[in-house]
């Protein structure tokens, strides 16, 4: 094998490797990404429950008030 062809080869062989080490970071942040993105589902989903409940409470009071002053 001449010289050039090795040096094609090993230039070749650097590519692939820097493909496959992005491939993996890339791979890793996806992972993070959609844990991240669950948790802040999570969250989300939490704090609608939590309006729902405020909103319930505020009901509630106005209602009471209300018959308060029909009273």
């Amino acid at each position: 094998m001449n010289t050039e062809t090795q040096s094609n080869i090993e230039t070749l062989e650097s590519k692939v490797e820097e493909l496959l080490a992005l491939s993996n970071k890339l791979s890793m942040e996806n992972t993070e990404l959609k844990q991240q993105l669950q948790d802040i589902r999570g969250d989300r989903s939490h704090l609608v429950e939590q309006r729902e409940h405020v909103r319930s409470q505020v009901e509630g009071m106005i209602t009471r008030l209300k018959t308060i002053e029909t009273a």
